[in-house]
């Protein structure tokens, strides 16, 4: 392999895949490799046979649960929002023209012990159950000026410097109730905490209006888009499109051990005694175990069902958000469903999937709230995994690494961390102004 390459990427997670994607569209000569015979690492999508594998340690799946291969169980659930960061990657790299999506049929949020839709434009807030009548028209008033809001227009923006003023201050003059700003910030603005209430009001208005737009676009239930069959088709979609502008891809390569010269700078990876040099790696946690630390852990339930979570509206694909202060604790449970009318099960079967940052030893516990809530199940599997993220300056030594994935239903969060290592791997700002009209989305069957 004497080959220079810019940068080699080592795990075909979706991080790692969509970083090859861009930077080869950019004009980088990529090498991109992986331990596992698979695409995918830890957000792979696994079948039948291999989530027993992984879970039970056979593959003697109960046959009641139908076909293995009608399944496609992903590992790190997300769904898009229409109008978000990821589907302007996928429209900025034409990586749609290989995939196919549909919309999400409903978006919840946990109040009370109860499940409700979530209201996300002022025709909705008056309609809302969630809350009380003055309530209403208070929301409703709040929303209109979310809607209007337009950063280059200082009439809308009613005397307040949104880069100033924070969410509190901003969301305390329209007098809402702490129960209101609840379902606000974490299933509208999809916060996972309550920390951004003291940060300007600005990352908050434009969250929520990037989710009512996004509902707008395909008119569903849901601001919400998933590929059919799954996220399993991401990562192979980016690696043809890396192939498309010469990347070069190898699956099964054992050990990838990353060189340093002297200097601690990083200058190649060697697998089965050949070295590949390179200027750059880009790589996921598990590949420079030393130079990450860790952060946290998620706690989730893989569950497999027979029926549809109640008090849904029948959505046969669902995101409930429980709100951090709904179940007294420090971040937020997210509640992800999704079944045959996407292909990811065999007819009549659904995968729920409840997922939380961990702050105890014992997920069955954590957990129950939000698996209370799918009613009975046929199967269920618990687990927890170790959240990472680089403590290295990849000034120093040439190594871009992107952190674990978080609890969070959405691909929000996912995004942020793709863009900002673009921006450190290249210098360059990326770019995603794209014509949003490129991603079309089927509503119906």
């Amino acid at each position: 392999m004497d080959v220079e390459y810019d940068v080699i990427v080592l795990g075909t997670g979706l991080k790692e895949c969509i970083l090859s994607g861009l930077l080869s569209v950019n004009g980088l000569k990529v090498l991109h490799m992986d331990r596992n015979d698979y695409y995918g690492g830890e957000s792979s999508s696994l079948n039948l046979k291999q989530l027993w594998k992984r879970f039970r340690g056979n593959d003697e799946a109960p046959e009641s649960l139908g076909s293995s291969k009608e399944y496609n169980v992903d590992m790190i659930p997300k769904f898009m929002m229409a109008n978000g960061g990821l589907v302007r990657v996928l429209i900025h790299t034409d990586v749609t023209k290989y995939l196919n999506f549909k919309a999400v049929d409903g978006s919840f949020v946990y109040n009370k012990g109860k499940i409700y839709k979530v209201p996300a434009t002022d025709v909705e807030a008056l309609k809302s159950p969630l809350m009380g009548l003055f309530e209403k028209r208070r929301t409703r008033k709040f929303f209109i000026y979310v809607q209007d809001y337009e950063e280059n227009d200082p009439k809308s923006h009613e005397g307040m410097d949104l880069n100033k003023v924070t969410a509190r201050d901003l969301i305390s003059k329209y007098g809402l109730e702490d129960d209101t700003i609840d379902f606000i910030g974490h299933s509208l603005a999809l916060q996972s905490d309550d920390r951004y209430l003291d940060e300007p009001a600005m990352h908050f208005v434009k969250k929520m209006k990037l989710y009512v737009e996004s509902l707008a676009r395909f008119q569903g239930g849901s601001p919400y888009i998933y590929p059919m069959y799954g996220l399993g088709e991401l990562p192979q979609a980016f690696a043809r499109l890396s192939a498309v502008y010469g990347g070069t891809y190898m699956l099964n390569k054992p050990e990838c051990k990353v060189e340093f010269d002297e200097n601690g700078k990083a200058f190649g990876v060697t697998s089965e005694g050949e070295t590949a040099k390179c200027k750059k790696v880009v790589c996921d946690p598990s590949y420079l175990p030393d130079k990450v630390q860790k952060v946290g852990k998620v706690a989730r339930a893989i569950c497999i069902m027979s029926h549809l979570i109640p008090e849904t509206n029948d959505s046969h694909s669902v995101q409930v958000i429980l709100p951090q202060k709904q179940l007294g604790r420090k971040s937020d449970m997210y509640l992800f469903c999704c079944s045959y009318s996407h292909n990811i099960a065999p007819k009549g079967k659904y995968i729920a999937f409840v997922t939380t940052e961990a702050e105890t030893d014992q997920p069955e516990v954590e957990l129950k709230p939000g698996v209370d809530l799918l009613g009975p199940v046929d199967e269920i599997f618990y687990e927890t995994y170790d959240r990472f993220e680089p403590k290295n300056n990849h000034e120093d030594d040439n190594c871009f690494i992107s952190t674990s994935y978080d609890a969070t239903t959405h691909f929000e969060s996912t995004v942020d961390d793709v863009i900002s290592m673009y921006k450190k791997i290249t210098g360059k700002e990326l770019d995603l102004t794209v014509d949003l009209s490129a991603a079309s989305a089927a509503t119906e069957e």
